[in-house]
């Protein structure tokens, strides 16, 4: 089933759907998978933080976009944009170098990002999670949204999805919107388009994927969880985020102590402590995904709670758009002109 809207001309992808970038666990073969499934797969640049590791998947990425010439499938880069991030700049100045094709941008101001993507003809989406984000990233010139809802991996929006889609398209109806939040079947796919979404936006099902080469004992847990076990915790970033309610979370607790929230407040110490916790943060959870570490602190959505088996994340694919095409045929039967 061939579905096309603003948004799969403009990124020349063939079904509406986006393999959400996710730290630590997005790799070069899921991120092939993606490309030659005729979809858009995303990754963060800081999974590459190496010397020349970012260079060389950007190559290798480019090399099969240009093999495959004409083809659907294409793929972006997530930019964490904020002061805090020390890598940037230098990550930024790569992905130009690199004709990134998509960029998607995270906590903080986008203006660099679209200013550089735009002056070689690169798209660039937006994080948002409020209309207050939304009105600075298209004052700044932003292609389009991630409307972040409750319940996505990682950084978590504060409202249901389907209304945050439907207060965008309201406040920027030329802007396509990418929703992510609780997608993890043809059903949800469906519901976001029809609230006025281009696309879904899907993470942590590919976290329970063959080529995800993350702990079993991770996957596992995106199996056997279901919505009551996602938490938001203010111990990674400082930002909300959300993770599987571990012993080990609970453990280490889920809110910033007064003096931790004190710190990240005051204007003279807030972009250092914040820098630190993130830096702590990214090293509990680098920590998490090696074998035999029982500090078991790992991201996933509320989608957990749909996803009961490991499959090949072509499968994945083909399964999302299978249950998709049943739901609309599905639907289509119950209207009666």
């Amino acid at each position: 089933m061939t579905i096309q809207n603003e948004l799969t001309r403009m990124l020349n992808i063939r079904f509406p759907l986006v393999m959400a970038p996710m730290f630590l666990v997005s790799n070069e073969t899921m991120l092939r998978e993606a490309i030659t499934s005729g979809i858009m797969g995303g990754f963060p640049s800081l999974n590459y933080r190496k010397e020349g590791e970012l260079e060389r998947i950007l190559q290798s990425l480019n090399g099969l976009l240009q093999q495959c010439k004409g083809q659907p499938g294409t793929y972006a880069v997530n930019l964490i944009v904020q002061k805090t991030n020390p890598l940037f700049e230098k990550h930024l100045a790569i992905c130009v170098q690199n004709k990134v094709p998509v960029y998607i941008t995270s906590l903080g101001n986008p203006k660099t990002t679209i200013e550089a993507a735009h002056a070689y003809g690169a798209k660039v989406f937006c994080d948002v999670t409020n209309i207050v984000h939304a009105k600075k990233a298209n004052g700044h010139g932003c292609d389009g949204f991630v409307a972040v809802g409750q319940g996505a991996g990682g950084h978590a929006g504060p409202f249901p999805i389907m209304l945050l889609i439907e207060s965008l398209k309201k406040n920027f109806p030329d802007k396509p919107v990418l929703a992510a939040g609780g997608i993890s079947s043809g059903i949800s796919i469906l519901s976001v388009l029809t609230a006025g979404a281009s696309a879904a936006y899907a993470g942590t099902i590919f976290i329970a994927s063959n080529e995800a080469t993350v702990l079993s004992e991770y996957k596992d847990a995106i199996i056997e969880s279901g919505m009551e076990d996602i938490v938001l915790t203010e111990r990674i970033s400082g930002t909300p985020c959300t993770i599987i309610n571990t012993p080990f979370a609970k453990k280490i607790g889920l809110r910033q102590n007064w003096f931790e929230k004190m710190l990240s407040k005051n204007p003279r110490t807030r972009k250092y402590f914040k820098m630190l916790v993130e830096i702590k943060g990214m090293k509990k959870l680098e920590e998490a995904v090696r074998p035999g570490n029982h500090n078991n602190l790992w991201c996933a959505g509320q989608s957990v709670e749909m996803i009961d088996h490991i499959k090949p994340v072509k499968q994945i694919i083909d399964d999302l758009e299978s249950e998709f095409e049943k739901a609309y045929h599905t639907f289509n039967s119950t209207i009666h002109q």
